[in-house]
């Protein structure tokens, strides 16, 4: 695949407008490592291209995971198969972005936000790879995830303020990973607790578009909290609600 920037942006978009979000992935990734810093957008549609190819890939493990405990004996080699496939193909997608973030974008980025930005999305896709692996491979992954978050929540909290979306992002993926991945519901609570307050508390600095943004993620938290102190196991809180 060949293009100027321009061109492949371009086609991102064009791409995205028609939900293929595979061929939006291979346009953006061909600018994320271009060497250039991106711009806001640039960073946006990389999000968005790599967020919508994982989350199709997620859905269809889970599906395939449920109904695996619905069918009979002699259908789960078929079954475990394909999930295998499926496997593979977010695998590959996840260490495709992760190899790009530590290439070519956590260093080069030149503002706190960019940086907490990136920090994040690494956290979030070692955090996919330890949804579907077992073993040692899940303690490595949710080991790097871990970090990634803790390194992102450092940085958050001196660039940005209580309120900013990418912060109040941040700690709401960060909660979900110490429910679902962890297992550890009180750490979940009590991150979602102190990011509820702090992040209304902090709303008035906010001018009014950027309260709107904030104050939906503010309501995803709550939407978790809910759930989490209404005893929700982990991976019932559905990812409908988890992420920015």
């Amino acid at each position: 695949m060949s293009g100027t920037r321009e061109e492949c942006v371009f086609m991102a978009r064009l791409a995205e407008q028609a939900e293929r979000h595979d061929d939006m992935v291979q346009y953006m990734k061909r600018v994320a490592c271009m060497g250039t810093e991106l711009s806001l957008d640039e960073r946006n549609s990389l999000s968005v291209a790599y967020k919508n190819a994982a989350t199709a890939r997620r859905q269809a493990w889970r599906a395939i995971t449920l109904g695996a405990q619905q069918e009979a004996p002699d259908s789960q080699p078929a079954i475990q198969n394909y999930k295998r496939t499926v496997e593979q193909e977010l695998d590959d997608l996840c260490k495709g972005i992760l190899d790009i973030l530590d290439k070519y974008l956590i260093g080069s980025a030149s503002t706190g936000e960019s940086k907490v930005f990136y920090m994040k999305m690494k956290g979030d896709y070692f955090r996919y790879s330890a949804e579907f692996k077992s073993g040692s491979e899940h303690g490595v992954c949710a080991g790097y995830a871990q970090t990634a978050y803790q390194a992102a929540m450092d940085e958050a909290t001196t660039s940005l303020g209580s309120a900013h979306q990418i912060r109040l992002g941040l700690a709401l993926n960060y909660a979900v990973f110490h429910n679902e991945v962890l297992r550890n519901s009180v750490e979940a609570i009590k991150l979602a607790k102190k990011t509820l307050e702090e992040g209304t508390a902090d709303l008035g600095s906010l001018d009014p578009v950027s309260q709107q943004d904030s104050r939906q993620i503010l309501q995803l938290l709550q939407d978790n909290l809910a759930l989490w102190n209404a005893g929700g196991q982990p991976g019932q809180d559905g990812t409908e609600v988890e992420e920015m």
